[in-house]
């Protein structure tokens, strides 16, 4: 059965959907006033998978991605360029995209913007506002938190305890300092609709509970996105929400870990801020960064720990992927007779199936997931030594195909892909050439070019065993 960690229990919990079969899960997208980074990749990633996974498992999946597209900081970034507010959210709602399809994230069922359900908000707002829990400052309202008993329940905050945090403004007309806008009067020149409330905008926290709502219902199945949106943001659509309706919002609250770089926290001020274009950007052309090194990379930790980026894990993620395409390039070459029984290979072939599920049910650990993958990769290579058929390469393809669309890993046309040297995998047919090359040349006395022979084996991830017998045996 699968689990997932459930932040709002602080446990792994059994994953039961209100509907079996149908999943319904909201996560926190990108407030669009500047270029994605690469914490916003990782929990692309992180729930682009856990969606692949539900679907693997044969559910039927809804899945709500929103945009912020009005917000403090796309009102600065528009004064900041001399455009409007709109201009700002339509170029990086367009380099969202672009970011998103290089990485290979699918598309969410549902991607709206905030300023698309201002009617829906304003509905929310004064439901909140019949209820008494919330209250009316000038053109301002605010939820009133000490009307929310279970306020903190999320982050495990007690509110006694509680400064305001990011985003929560410091206004001494609040009842509480954690009180926290629900609705903003107009101010000169930003962007404002007509409310019971005179003319303004929402507050960020609102915004995320209207959306999910409007397509997911009261109460859904998974709420996502990274540990910083732990408190307040996602503490606060808690209480919103359910203060509203009197059900349960989410049933399960699932948050991926944080990015640092070289050790060190991700800062623009430290100058180890990359956006996703850099990273792909900042190789060479021969060190390709694709998708699939990206995303090996980031799966490469289990999803709610820390992930170190760097140059290095780039590099080693990389690496990684290659010696798959390696195999997967080997199992295309003409087969010679096949001495491993197919009933050898299934055995293998179910192990790493078992393996891969049982580590994505256990809260989708991709890294052990990876794991099996390499175990049966080089299991295979053995085999191939000896023979295999071609109903087992077959299989062996499949399986690695099966698994990879799971992960976003390993979909790449064998022929296309290329190493880390950015020359094609060398295939058995030109190694056995290059073997015999080797000989013709020691036979001669040639020794300098049989050692350059296997130098330029040995940088390509070949090694050579000379055997006592006269033989030459190599694996890579």
């Amino acid at each position: 059965m699968l689990t997932l960690f459930n932040t709002l229990t602080g446990h792994k919990d059994p994953f039961e959907p209100l509907v079996p079969g149908q999943v319904t899960m909201y996560v926190c997208g990108v407030t669009v006033y500047d270029e994605c980074h690469i914490g916003h990749a990782r929990s692309a990633v992180v729930f682009d998978v856990i969606r692949r996974y539900l679907e693997y498992r044969g559910d039927v999946v809804t899945f709500v991605k929103n945009f912020t597209d009005v917000d403090d900081k796309i009102i600065a970034r528009a004064a900041q360029l001399g455009i409007s507010w709109q201009e700002v959210t339509a170029r990086y709602i367009a380099a969202y995209a672009r970011d998103m399809g290089r990485l290979g994230v699918r598309q969410a069922t549902e991607e709206p913007k905030a300023t698309e359900h201002i009617a829906d908000i304003i509905r929310l707002v004064r439901t909140l506002m019949d209820k008494g829990v919330a209250y009316q400052v000038a053109g301002d309202v605010y939820f009133q938190v000490a009307h929310y008993p279970d306020y903190g329940r999320l982050s495990k905050r007690k509110l006694d305890e509680m400064q305001a945090g990011a985003r929560v403004e410091v206004d001494e007309r609040k009842r509480h300092p954690v009180d926290f806008a629900l609705w903003k009067g107009a101010k000169a020149g930003e962007p404002a609709w007509e409310s019971p409330w005179g003319p303004g905008r929402p507050g960020w926290h609102i915004e995320c509970s209207a959306m999910a709502m409007k397509h997911l219902g009261e109460t859904f199945d998974i709420h996502g996105g990274g540990a910083d949106l732990i408190f307040p943001h996602h503490d606060n659509e808690i209480a919103q929400s359910c203060a509203a309706t009197g059900q349960e919002f989410a049933r399960y609250w699932v948050h991926n870990g944080f990015v640092t770089v070289d050790q060190e926290k991700m800062s623009k001020s430290l100058g180890n801020f990359f956006t996703i274009r850099e990273v792909f950007e900042k190789f060479p052309a021969s060190e390709p960064v694709t998708a699939e090194v990206v995303r090996y990379f980031l799966l490469s930790t289990q999803y709610r720990g820390p992930i170190d980026f760097s140059d290095n894990a780039l590099r080693q993620a990389r690496a990684g992927l290659n010696t798959v395409y390696d195999l997967l390039l080997r199992l295309d070459e003409q087969p010679t007779a096949a001495e491993v029984a197919d009933s050898e290979v299934t055995v293998c072939l179910s192990k790493c199936a078992a393996a891969c599920e049982q580590a994505m049910d256990d809260d989708c650990n991709t890294p052990v997931a990876l794991a099996a993958c390499q175990r049966l990769r080089s299991e295979i290579n053995t085999m191939l030594h000896t023979g295999l058929s071609s109903q087992a390469r077959a299989d062996v393809r499949a399986m690695f195909r099966r698994v990879g669309q799971v992960l976003g890993l390993f979909q790449v046309p064998v022929k296309e892909w290329e190493c880390a040297d950015h020359h094609a995998v060398l295939g058995e047919t030109d190694l056995e050439r290059h073997i015999a090359e080797r000989h013709d040349a020691r036979r001669n006395k040639e020794f300098a070019k049989a050692d350059a022979i296997r130098n330029d084996l040995a940088a390509q991830g070949i090694i050579l065993e000379d055997r006592p017998d006269g033989t030459t045996r190599w694996k890579r």
